[in-house]
């Protein structure tokens, strides 16, 4: 037995006896009031006040009874938090149940009585032999509906979840040397008085989450109180329990164990990556990724590539990847991927009309494209709000106001008229009375252009009040469909063990960000129209337009120039270098 067990076993009898002793106080009346009724009946508390006294006793100890019953009821029936994963039964993953099976064999403990995927760069081991994991049986990809396995039996082999990231960009090798260290872990988990204990912290814990339902609000208190006893013995009886298995596993892939753990901060890297650059645009716009553990392949290579210090690494592409020991990798990857938008997203747990899957062959026009487009019709109709004319730029005698109506089917807007060379006097007074004119006439809005934004946006006065408008409307509109999309928007549930999502990935963006966000898409929607450039996929940072097949990065400081500032001058020398016309219309979703 290691060391750490009797250290871990002696933290688990703290904890079990805080739970003796909440017991005892629950009895304390009832034992009083046994007495008491026993005195009474052998003439030994004969004449006042005792019969008064037995019979407050014995109410108050009926009152203790049923309301200790009810929490103690509720520790033990409650459903303690599970992290949903996707199981795999043994015909889904045969070869991978055997590395699991080898290595327990090797370390002398219990084989997982399961294994489960989770889309994160993460493994762990996972109680799930309560009752109510049991009623509540989640179906086994690869496998029938119905329990799952051994791990529905009480007193079972706690879960093994291993992060679906690992899966596709470790080797066989590297993947065992993590695991070890975690499947050691079922040895002193097994141990009747730490199972014990740790089965009394997750009732706790799922009894304060039952005290926050309507009605229920007075279990919590006491389930809080008790937890706070025991939670420094609990959290040292977890610190020995890991101790334990990490000396355990000493023996088992020790060396090559110190070159894998480079692997796992690297994915952590790469998997981040992913997923807010590349996964979140897209799962805003009621698309998911259907394989991200294959895209975690591509940008993790990627990073490699352009990070020196990861030089080398993608040498060992050429060894087995540890996805081979699965049956099926597309399908478990494709239903991994739907489970990392539902945690990190808040989205519905299956596809539908609104919520469908998207190949990466597909990305750049079906995201990246369509990305652009909604947020430039977003801008357009913000622009619409304020009545922002779509004209020429604002005159300096009115640096704040916003540009005056011109028309794209007038001479001055057409391309070799005279008042497009400057010669604006041969219109005629007549047409530079209606130029000045404010009023807002169907002209006024002729059609969504780069050239509308520029000139709202250019600030002669250098305040930013343009900006700001604009950014408010924008934050509104765009809290306003979010709250119309619901929890496919990230909205979630109120409070529990079922809110959605449980990791969202970014903090609420400021309104400067969502109008920089916005000017850029109507940027890149008006070079793909009018320049020939492309909607293309970053695997480390997302949607980027192309020009000529190369991926131009020097947009976002031009446009923070026109957002921020109020210069358009740096963007404007950019499109032209670029061969984009900002007063052509730009095609909207």
């Amino acid at each position: 037995m290691e060391a750490n067990v009797p250290s871990a076993r002696s933290r688990a009898l703290a904890v079990l006896r805080v739970r003796s002793r909440a017991s005892a106080v629950g009895l304390l009346p009832a034992a009083l009031a046994v007495v008491l009724v026993a005195a009474r009946a052998t003439g030994r508390l004969a004449g006042d006040p005792w019969p008064t006294v037995t019979l407050v006793v014995c109410v108050v100890a009926a009152l203790v009874l049923l309301v200790g019953g009810a929490f103690a009821a509720v520790v033990l029936r409650a459903r303690p938090a599970v992290t949903p994963t996707v199981p795999l039964s043994e015909a889904a993953a045969p070869d991978l149940y055997r590395l699991v099976r080898d290595l327990a064999d090797r370390m002398d403990v219990p084989p997982p009585s399961a294994i489960a995927l989770t889309p994160d760069c993460d493994s762990w081991l996972e109680d799930r032999s309560h009752a109510a994991h049991r009623r509540g049986a989640a179906r086994v990809l690869g496998g029938a509906p119905g329990p799952v396995g051994p791990e529905s039996a009480p007193g079972a082999a706690p879960v093994l979840v291993i992060g679906s990231p690992f899966l596709w960009w470790m080797r066989v090798a590297e993947l065992r040397a993590v695991l070890a260290p975690v499947v050691a872990g079922t040895g002193p988990s097994a141990h009747p008085d730490i199972a014990d204990a740790r089965g009394f912290v997750r009732g706790l814990d799922a009894a304060v989450d039952v005290g926050g339902r309507r009605g229920l609000g007075w279990i919590a208190a006491p389930a809080r109180l008790l937890l706070r006893l025991c939670r420094t013995d609990a959290a040292e009886m977890e610190r020995g329990v890991a101790a334990a298995a990490s000396e355990r596993a000493q023996g088992v892939d020790y060396g090559l164990r110190i070159v894998a753990q480079e692997q796992v901060g690297l994915a952590y890297a790469g998997w981040d990556r992913l997923l807010t650059r590349v996964a979140l645009p897209a799962w805003r716009m009621g698309r998911w990724p259907a394989h991200l553990d294959a895209g975690v392949v591509s940008a993790l290579t990627e990073l490699s590539r352009r990070d020196r210090l990861a030089e080398g690494f993608t040498s060992r592409l050429g060894e087995r990847p540890a996805c081979d020991l699965l049956e099926q990798p597309g399908l478990i990857d494709e239903a991994t991927s739907l489970l990392a938008a539902r945690l990190f997203h808040g989205g519905p747990a299956e596809a539908g009309p609104d919520w469908s899957p998207v190949d990466w062959a597909a990305y750049p026009e079906e995201v990246v494209d369509r990305k652009w487009r909604t947020e430039a019709a977003r801008l357009h109709a913000a622009l619409d709000a304020l009545a922002v004319p779509a004209g020429r730029p604002a005159s300096p005698s009115a640096p704040a106001s916003p540009p005056a109506p011109v028309s794209p089917a007038s001479p001055a807007a057409r391309p070799g008229s005279p008042g497009a060379s400057g010669a604006a006097g041969a219109a005629g007074p007549a047409t530079l009375a209606a130029a000045d004119s404010p009023s807002p006439t169907a002209d006024a809005f002729a059609g969504p252009t780069l050239e509308r934004v520029l000139g709202y946006l250019t600030d002669l006065g250098g305040e930013g009040a343009a900006g700001e408008a604009l950014a408010g409307r924008i934050t509104g509109e765009l809290a306003r469909e979010e709250r119309a999309a619901g929890p496919a928007a990230g909205a979630g549930k109120a409070r529990g063990a079922d809110t959605l999502p449980l990791f969202p990935l970014q903090p609420p963006r400021s309104g400067r960000d969502l109008l920089a966000d916005h000017v850029t898409a109507m940027v890149c929607c008006a070079a793909v129209d009018s320049a020939g450039a492309t909607p293309g996929l970053d695997w480390l940072d997302g949607p980027v337009l192309l020009v000529g097949g190369d991926r131009r990065s020097d947009l976002a400081p031009r446009v923070l120039s026109l957002v921020e500032d109020g210069n358009p001058e740096p963007l404007r020398d950019w499109l032209s270098a670029l061969g984009v016309r900002p007063e052509k219309p730009v095609r909207l979703v």
